[in-house]
């Protein structure tokens, strides 16, 4: 997995997004929405949750599939899809992984729906 190249983070096709939402959502919630239904697919970055339904690398078999139903923020920031790294703690990281998972979060923003924040996870 490679972080997206900096300061290109718009999609090639536009894409027409929803006003971001801050409804609370919470961790069981959250994870319901593992990929094991494909019109619910969600990730969640910082404790923001995104809508990734539609993109089939987060459903079953998928590469991107360990971060559906979580906060991914640590395996984004570390470039990892390790299991143990699908953990929203990302505080302890260096300031180079912290930019990587900066650069994550303005990638996710320009393409998918903000269905709202998980309070526990808004600053791990």
């Amino acid at each position: 997995m490679s972080a997206p190249e900096p300061k290109n983070f718009d999609p090639k096709t536009p894409v027409s997004l929803n006003p971001p939402k801050d409804d609370p959502i919470s961790l069981e919630e959250l994870a319901t929405a593992d990929g094991s239904d494909p019109n619910k697919v969600w990730v969640a970055i910082k404790g923001v949750v995104f809508d990734v339904s539609g993109n089939k690398s987060y459903l079953p078999g998928g590469s991107y599939n360990v971060f559906a139903g979580k906060d991914a923020s640590r395996g984004l920031a570390k470039s990892s899809v390790k299991q143990e790294d699908a953990v929203p703690q990302w505080n302890d990281l260096g300031p180079k992984e912290k930019q990587v998972l900066e650069d994550w979060f303005t990638f996710f923003s320009k393409r998918y729906n903000v269905l709202g924040k998980v309070p526990q996870y808004a600053n791990l």
